[in-house]
This record gives C-alpha cells, sequence and structure tokens, in this order.
C-alpha cells in the first residue's frame, strides 16, 4: 500500500532533535510525542508495555536504528512517533549506539497490519540512501518527504 509509513507519520510526533542519550529516557521522549493522540487511550498503559517489550530483547536493527514497540490494548490504531539524535542514545542492553528510533504502538486484535508497517520500515531502513536522507533532513517535514520518496522509489518498477 502506497504511502503507509507516511500516512502514520505528522510533524507533531518527530523529534529531529532527541535530549536523552539513554535507552529508557530516549524511548519515553519519542514514545511521549503520542500522549494526548486520540488513537492511544491509555498513554501510560502504551509505555508500560513499550517498556515490558522492550526488557524481554532488545529492538535494535543494526545500522543506528531501534523500533521500540508493542502490541497493546491501549492504541486504537496503528501510531508512529520517530526521534533522531545527532550524537546517538546508547542502548546499553545490546551495546550499540542509535540515532534514530522509531516508536510503534499496535492494536493487539491487528497483527497484520503492523507486520505490514514493520515490513515496510525494515525495506525502507536497509537502503543507506533512505537512512541518510533521514539523518539529514532538516524539518520533521523534510523527513515525512523523505519517507515518502523513499516508499515511492518502493513502488516504482524495477528499472524505473
Amino acid at each position: 500500500m502506497p504511502g503507509r509509513l507516511t500516512s502514520l507519520l505528522h510533524p507533531s510526533r518527530i523529534s529531529l532533535n532527541l535530549q536523552a542519550n539513554k535507552r529508557t529516557v530516549a524511548i519515553h521522549e519519542v514514545a511521549r510525542l503520542l500522549e494526548g493522540f486520540p488513537a492511544v487511550t491509555n498513554f501510560q498503559g502504551f509505555y508500560n508495555e513499550l517498556l515490558a517489550r522492550e526488557r524481554l530483547d532488545t529492538t535494535y536493527l543494526g545500522n543506528e536504528i531501534a523500533l521500540p514497540h508493542a502490541r497493546t490494548e491501549h492504541v486504537q490504531s496503528i501510531v508512529m512517533s520517530v526521534g533522531r539524535s545527532d550524537s546517538g542514545v546508547l542502548f546499553e542492553n545490546c551495546n550499540q549506539n542509535v540515532r534514530l528510533l522509531f516508536v510503534l504502538g499496535t492494536p493487539k486484535s491487528n497483527p497484520g497490519d503492523y507486520l505490514l508497517v514493520v515490513s515496510a520500515l525494515c525495506r525502507m531502513l536497509k537502503e543507506p540512501a533512505n537512512r541518510d536522507s533521514l539523518l539529514r533532513a532538516a524539518t520533521p517535514e523534510d523527513f515525512i518527504e523523505a519517507v515518502r520518496i523513499a516508499e515511492s522509489r518502493a513502488q516504482a518498477p524495477a528499472g524505473v
């Protein structure tokens, strides 16, 4: 589905200057961008489940990217917020530095769409040019445009 990721993004839910340099504080800083968002029915419950998932195993994906996520009853639809750190956030549970955090919440009743979003994110982020565009975006709007361009490229027929 073209635009799946861009449809989840909004400038108010993107922070390009994370202040935190520790994992749980950074996750809170990014997740807090979803507080008050109508699809999040219980922010504290959602945040607690994010942390519980993070304790199970690292959400570090490689290439300085992490995807803290929770399948939860505390969101009515898939929600996403993004944080970027120029200096990096130490994910001490895997001893890696993270510059891009994508916080994702999905209803427990909707695992299919969750898997499609995670798959689209991973496809986009595996390309160095896409990662570079996200790391260089000057504004949240530029960040969303970089995602839109990456999604368009992914949808283009081979050889175009």
